[in-house]
C-alpha cells in the first residue's frame, strides 16, 4: 500500500462557489488559516477559477451550470457543502464527481481534513482513471498484436507460441510495449527482421 503524501496546502488557492453566507465567512477564516488563499464565488465559476487547487460549492442552491467543465469532470478536487440531506441533492452532489464534503452549518473545524480527503479521493480517481484509458488504449491495439504474430509465423517462426515469443523478445529488446513492437512488425520496420 502506498503511503498518501500531504500536499503543502500553503500554496493552494481554493475557490467557494457559495451565495453570501456565515458557511462562507466560517470556511474562509479556516482556509485562510492553513495560508490557503481564497476567493467566493456566486453565482457561477468562470475559466480562470478552473485553475484553483480546490473547489468548495454550494450542494443546496448548485446546479450544473455553474461549472465551466462537464458534470464529473472537474480539474481539480472537490468539496460538497452540504445543509440538506435530501436524495435529490445528495445524488447531484455525487454526479458533480465530488471528493468530500463539510456538512453545514460550518463552525471552526472540519476544512483541513475534509482537505485531505479531497486530495487524496481525487488524486487516487485520477490515476485509475489513467489506468483503465491505457488499458483500453492497448485492447484497442489487440488487432495489430494479432496481425504481428500472423505475420511472425508466415515469416518461419512456427507457431503462435513462438511468434509470440519472438514478437516479447523484440518489445524487450527494444524498450517498448508488446503491441508498439507489434506495429513495428506490421509496418515492417528492419529491426524486425533481424534474429
Amino acid at each position: 500500500m502506498s503511503r498518501f503524501e500531504r500536499p503543502l496546502f500553503s500554496s493552494w488557492r481554493a475557490v467557494i462557489l457559495h451565495r453570501p453566507h456565515p458557511a462562507v465567512e466560517a470556511l474562509t477564516r479556516q482556509l485562510e488559516s492553513l495560508h490557503i488563499e481564497v476567493k467566493a464565488v456566486w453565482p457561477q465559476l468562470d475559466v480562470r477559477d478552473a485553475l484553483a487547487d480546490v473547489v468548495f460549492f454550494d450542494a443546496d442552491m448548485g446546479h450544473d451550470q455553474q461549472f465551466p467543465w462537464p458534470s464529473g469532470f472537474s480539474p481539480m478536487p472537490l468539496v460538497a457543502l452540504i445543509g440538506s440531506e435530501a436524495p435529490g441533492r445528495i445524488e447531484w452532489v455525487l454526479a458533480q464527481g465530488s471528493n468530500a464534503h463539510m456538512l453545514k452549518p460550518i463552525g471552526s473545524t472540519g476544512a483541513y481534513s475534509a482537505l485531505l480527503i479531497a486530495s487524496h479521493a481525487y488524486h487516487k480517481a485520477r490515476s485509475h482513471a489513467d489506468d483503465i484509458r491505457a488499458l483500453e488504449d492497448r485492447l484497442r491495439q489487440r488487432p495489430i498484436v494479432v496481425s504481428a504474430v500472423l505475420q511472425l509465423m508466415q515469416q518461419g517462426y512456427a507457431g503462435e507460441a513462438t511468434a509470440f515469443k519472438r514478437l516479447r523478445s523484440i518489445a524487450m529488446d527494444w524498450g517498448m510495449t508488446i503491441e508498439e513492437a507489434a506495429d513495428a512488425i506490421c509496418r515492417n520496420d528492419r529491426r524486425t527482421l533481424e534474429r
